[in-house]
C-alpha cells in the first residue's frame, strides 16, 4: 500500500469541483444516480436544461478519478519486470508518442506507459481551454 499512496509514483488526488458551482451540483447528481442502482443509460443522460459540455466534462473527470484509483491499487503488482510491455492481450501492443520527449512511437514497460498516460490525461483535464471550470465558458467564446 505504501506505493499506492506515494504521490510521486502513481497516486494522484482527485480533481474536485468547487462547492456551490453548477458543475459541483451536476457531479452530486451524477454520483447519486450512479450509487442508487439506477439504469446506467438513464444515469448518464443529459439532465433537462443542462449544458452538454459541462455534463460530459463532469463524467470525464469522474471516470479519470475512478481509473486512477483502480490503477493505484494494482500498480505495485505491475512492475517493469513483471509487465515489460504495455499490451491489450497477445494481439495488441501500445507504444507511447507525445511529440515532446517521445517523437516516434516507442515501446515502454506498462508502468512507465501508464504513468505517462495518467500525467497526459491530467494535463488535458486541467487545461482550461479543453475543460473550462467556468460553466458555459466555451459558449461565450
Amino acid at each position: 500500500l505504501k506505493q499506492v499512496f506515494n504521490k510521486d509514483k502513481t497516486f494522484r488526488p482527485k480533481r474536485k469541483f468547487e462547492p456551490g458551482t453548477q458543475r459541483f451540483e451536476l457531479h452530486k447528481r451524477a454520483q447519486a444516480s450512479l450509487n442508487s442502482g439506477v439504469d446506467l443509460k438513464a444515469a448518464v443522460q443529459l439532465p433537462s436544461g443542462e449544458d452538454q459540455n459541462d455534463w460530459v466534462a463532469v463524467h470525464v473527470v469522474d471516470f479519470f478519478n475512478r481509473i486512477n484509483l483502480i490503477y493505484g491499487t494494482i500498480c505495485e503488482f505491475c512492475t517493469e519486470r513483471t509487465c515489460p510491455v504495455m499490451s491489450g492481450g497477445p494481439k495488441y501492443e501500445y507504444w507511447w508518442q507525445d511529440d515532446l520527449k517521445y517523437k516516434k512511437p516507442t515501446a515502454l514497460p506498462a508502468p512507465q506507459y501508464m504513468n505517462l498516460l495518467m500525467d497526459w490525461i491530467e494535463v488535458q483535464i486541467n487545461n482550461e481551454d479543453i475543460f473550462p471550470t467556468s460553466v458555459g465558458k466555451s459558449e461565450e467564446e
